[in-house]
């Protein structure tokens, strides 16, 4: 009788852990696949960019590329153009400077590894090399940051 009783209460312990193991597993799989994080990104950029800092801007571009490429392009009302370009993998520290209001989102890489070209310039179009991206940003709150260098990481990680 004893052994039956512990047989059941084996048995129940057994589907028990069987349960707790598809929702462990559950719990644990990725919230995003890679086009959301591609796409949540880009948006988080996006909206977070603030264009307000400099007064002469007039337009301006901010994209992660799917092949883990950070690109920025400004625009100014007297036609120059500033590029910026960094593939991922050269990354090394995102820092952020500011409150959760404005501040500035820094991507910093291994050396000069990020391309700045201007055009349309008085002074003559260069092509010169940065280690550091300075992004002025708004309404870049803890959880918004923490979301962003997920995905930034995921994307470096994925080019290496």
């Amino acid at each position: 009788m004893v052994k039956s009783v512990l047989l059941k209460i084996k048995k129940i312990f057994v589907v028990i852990l069987i349960i707790l193991a598809g929702c462990v597993n559950y719990c644990f799989s990725p919230a995003m696949d890679e086009p959301e994080m591609l796409a949540w990104g880009n948006k988080c950029l996006n909206e977070s960019f603030d264009p307000s800092v400099d007064t002469k801007l007039k337009k301006w571009e901010l994209e992660l590329t799917p092949d883990a490429f950070i690109r920025m392009r400004k625009t100014y009302q007297n036609g120059k153009q500033e590029y910026f370009s960094f593939h991922l993998r050269r990354l090394t520290a995102i820092d952020y400077l500011g409150t959760p209001a404005i501040g500035t989102l820094q991507l910093k890489t291994m050396a000069d590894d990020i391309i700045v070209q201007t055009h349309n310039d008085r002074k003559g179009d260069l092509d010169t090399l940065a280690t550091m991206l300075d992004i002025p940003v708004k309404n870049m709150g803890p959880e918004r940051l923490d979301s962003l260098q997920t995905i930034l990481e995921y994307f470096k990680g994925k080019s290496l």
